[in-house]
């Protein structure tokens, strides 16, 4: 199995490692996660085989080769743990129609970020605690696409959806944070911020305000981006262009940005809430200061057109 590429051996005296009562809910925990491993496989296969189109079915193939990778390590651990090989079953029935489908697996990726950090946390095997926070950063990503797929969906009039889901109005819209949730936000809203801005400008030539705070931008990302790697969260991939449309007017580009920066505070003011570490809680509250001074210059620049 793609597990054993890893080097993870107990010994002999963690036999009976699983017979400890304070192991005993981290043992059900595993076992739980490999049945929701178990029951994604199954629904990705059904999702893969409905999309639309093949570039769809291609990418929700490639989150079932992780979530196959998730089942294998985790089916490993459970057998180093205790010695037996974990039971397998359906725990969630997958929904029969597509649309119904991918929110499903929406809202499914989302509670896995949060119950396999929660796995993670109650560990202190290592090996245990990095496998399983891997696998929260995969789901975060997988949650970021389904919610992709979601914006794909159209009505009867062919007309998009409104992606609530990706950056800070995703932030706004959960009801549960965590570090790498926020952080992964953070920059999901700032790669929204460049997409927009360069849409702006290639439609109607150089506008001063928007190239600024393009480049402001710029520096927001490289504030957020040394948190990345010092708290080992994945970078989530830039799929911000997929997310706009161009406005209609040199007016409705400095509404959308008054919107933009108004969501941008409420999403860090949602952040600076919760306990911090104080270099995140710094870094948050900068980007949160600069937005204000953003959504002076829109302002301004919306009441002249």
């Amino acid at each position: 199995m793609y597990f054993n590429h890893h080097s993870y051996h107990y010994g002999t005296q963690n036999n009976a490692y699983y017979r400890m009562p304070n192991e005993t809910q981290l043992i059900n925990d595993i076992q739980k996660a490999i049945n929701a491993e178990y029951s994604a496989i199954a629904c990705y296969e059904h999702l893969a085989n409905m999309a639309p189109t093949n570039d769809l079915k291609e990418r929700i193939l490639e989150i079932q080769q992780d979530e196959k990778r998730h089942f294998q390590e985790f089916s490993s651990i459970y057998k180093h743990l205790t010695g037996q090989q974990p039971t397998y079953k359906i725990i969630e029935e997958c929904p029969e129609n597509y649309k119904a489908g991918i929110e499903f697996a929406f809202k499914d990726e989302q509670e896995a970020v949060d119950f396999y950090l929660d796995i993670a946390d109650k560990t202190n095997d290592p090996f245990i605690k990095d496998r399983f926070r891997c696998a929260a950063a995969d789901e975060q990503n997988h949650a970021v696409w389904f919610m992709f797929f979601i914006s794909k969906l159209t009505d009867s009039m062919g007309v998009i959806r409104q992606v609530e889901n990706y950056g800070a109005k995703g932030a706004l819209s959960t009801t549960t944070l965590t570090f790498p949730q926020m952080l992964t936000y953070a920059l999901q809203d700032e790669y929204l911020a460049q997409a927009r801005y360069d849409n702006i400008l290639g439609t109607f030539g150089d506008i001063p305000t928007f190239s600024r705070i393009k480049q402001a931008e710029k520096r927001h990302i490289s504030a957020l981006l040394p948190l990345f790697e010092r708290y080992q969260v994945i970078l989530p991939e830039d799929i911000s262009q997929n997310f706009i449309t161009t406005p209609e007017s040199i007016k409705t580009s400095y509404a959308a940005g008054v919107q933009g920066e108004i969501d941008n505070i409420a999403m860090y003011d949602k952040f600076l809430s919760f306990e911090l570490p104080v270099d995140i809680r710094t870094v948050f509250q900068q980007l949160r200061n600069a937005s204000f001074n953003h959504l002076t210059a829109f302002e301004r620049g919306l009441a002249r057109v």
